[in-house]
């Protein structure tokens, strides 16, 4: 078969491997000192003049090479590191010829190098080492992604995150600002006396939310698992234990659809606090949104790009309005029709609402209640919800693990947090009657989207969790919101994606 121009090209530099192996060079070291990270070389040297050198302050740093420029008896290179990119200079007279010719014709863009020499700026202003020794520390073997235009392909760039990072510098600071949101939520929650906590992952059954979960099976035990849709009854466990201010970072997973909003693994911050509500929980929303707006500079507003429309947030601006008048003024039909399933077919169709689903076998089922209202919801409200809103007070249909209001017991207190028309968190005053959560999960045990019996959680409630509130934050979401990223693909470094046969 003949070979393809990639495996040509990877041959060939397994040749080279092999020229420097016979030169008694190891091409892949086991470490490298250096002095300097390149952004510190730019920064401790941004005073050179034009042609000016700092003669007698050698640098040692090390990156990457991104390009080069071959000029006779020199070589121009730009080699990067995590903290940035400078040009590097190779002369023939200073390296010697013997060095000058292992660079020439053994080393290529990249590969991934150290370097010493002297710091200086050229006659176009560009700050470059001159370099007088180098070392190779990796030899790469295939070539990087359209090196001059950076890397595009959305496909190799979610599959290939690593060539992403290297050519899109943009991509590797979303991901700094995702850390730096995550950190932030954690020091906030810390200084405020939360205790980060964890709850298993493998469950015996799907709780916390109502969801699709993914099924596994554990060989030694002969039985059926499942992925946490959520770590809330496990963390309401705690409460009853005695915690009284904890939290939970990390993965939850849910079996159902792919789109730029969703992932089947994500991120999430589900915090609990006893003998709180979800006043207190909207307070410490609010808190968290403005000081991880405050982390990446945004004091007073940001701007989101989504679907081509460009919204100005304003951080500080953050409103509050209930469920129902929400349906009033941007559905023109009582919410209470839906709820007691007084719309008809014709009605959803006018809303633009499919009414039918298949189920996992793929049978066309009228969806529930809750659904087609979520579906209202999404496709007529949600749009409407740009400055920072808090939407409370949902029916109990839609919150099975909520306490409702005492005064009107058809209404739960819960609010979703919603910006740029993309919800972020969830949070409630947790249910703790033990009777009434039983009568819940009876009601809202479902075969597709499963709300299980949880006894050993009913079990928990009856000796008794104090009045509790909680607080759910989707982190991706969060982070789409705060990068100006309209694709949680973009947000995650390696997001689920069908695999290559």
């Amino acid at each position: 078969m003949e070979e393809t121009p990639l495996q040509q090209l990877i041959n060939l530099r397994k040749e080279k491997i092999n020229k420097i192996l016979q030169k008694g060079i190891n091409p892949y070291p086991n470490f490298y000192r250096y002095t300097y990270d390149i952004d510190k070389v730019i920064k401790d040297f941004s005073y050179l003049q034009v042609e000016e050198v700092a003669s007698g302050n050698s640098v040692s740093i090390k990156g990457r090479i991104m390009s080069r420029r071959e000029m006779g008896k020199t070589v121009f290179c730009h080699i990067q590191d995590f903290t940035g990119k400078i040009q590097i200079y190779l002369k023939k007279d200073i390296l010697g010829e013997e060095k000058f010719k292992f660079f020439h014709e053994l080393i290529d863009i990249g590969d991934i190098i150290g370097v010493e020499g002297e710091v200086f700026r050229t006659k176009t202003g560009e700050l470059t080492v001159n370099v007088r020794d180098f070392v190779l520390l990796c030899k790469s073997l295939r070539p990087l992604p359209e090196k001059w235009h950076g890397l595009k392909d959305v496909e190799i760039r979610y599959r290939q995150r690593y060539l992403d990072l290297i050519s899109n510098p943009e991509v590797k600071e979303t991901f700094i600002k995702r850390s730096k949101i995550i950190s932030t939520i954690r020091k906030f929650l810390d200084e405020k006396g939360f205790i980060e906590v964890e709850t298993p992952i493998i469950q015996p059954l799907p709780g916390g939310a109502i969801a699709r979960p993914f099924k596994t099976f554990h060989n030694a035990l002969s039985e059926e698992f499942y992925l946490r849709i959520a770590p809330e009854l496990y963390l309401k466990m705690l409460i009853v234990g005695g915690f009284e201010k904890i939290y939970e970072l990390g993965k939850s997973f849910r079996n159902e659809g792919i789109d730029r909003y969703h992932n089947p693994e994500f991120t999430m911050v589900e915090i609990y606090q006893a003998y709180a509500d979800y006043n207190d929980m909207m307070n410490l929303m609010k808190e968290i949104f403005i000081v991880c707006c405050d982390t990446l500079g945004y004091k007073d507003k940001f701007t989101y790009t989504d679907n081509n429309q460009t919204y100005e947030i304003y951080v500080n601006d953050i409103k509050k309005v209930c469920f129902e008048e929400l349906f009033d003024k941007y559905v023109n039909i009582p919410l209470e029709k839906f709820l007691k399933d007084e719309i008809d077919d014709e009605t959803y169709k006018k809303l633009g609402i499919e009414i039918y689903e298949p189920d996992e076998n793929g049978v066309l089922q009228r969806k529930s209640i809750k659904k087609l209202i979520d579906n209202v919801f999404e496709k007529h409200i949600q749009p409407n919800l740009i400055q920072p809103t808090f939407v409370v007070d949902y029916p109990e249909e839609l919150s099975p693990l909520a306490k409702y209001k005492f005064e009107n017991k058809k209404i739960t207190e819960r609010f979703e947090f919603y910006v740029a028309t993309k919800e972020v968190a969830n949070a409630y005053s947790e249910l703790n009657d033990p009777v009434e959560q039983y009568n819940r999960f009876v009601k809202h045990t479902d075969k597709e989207e499963k709300m299980a019996m949880n006894l050993e959680f009913i079990t928990a409630l009856e000796h008794g969790m104090p009045p509790t509130g909680g607080l759910g934050i989707g982190i991706d979401r969060l982070c789409m919101l705060l990068t100006n990223n309209n694709s949680i693909r973009e947000v995650i470094f390696f997001p689920l994606l069908k695999p290559i046969k």
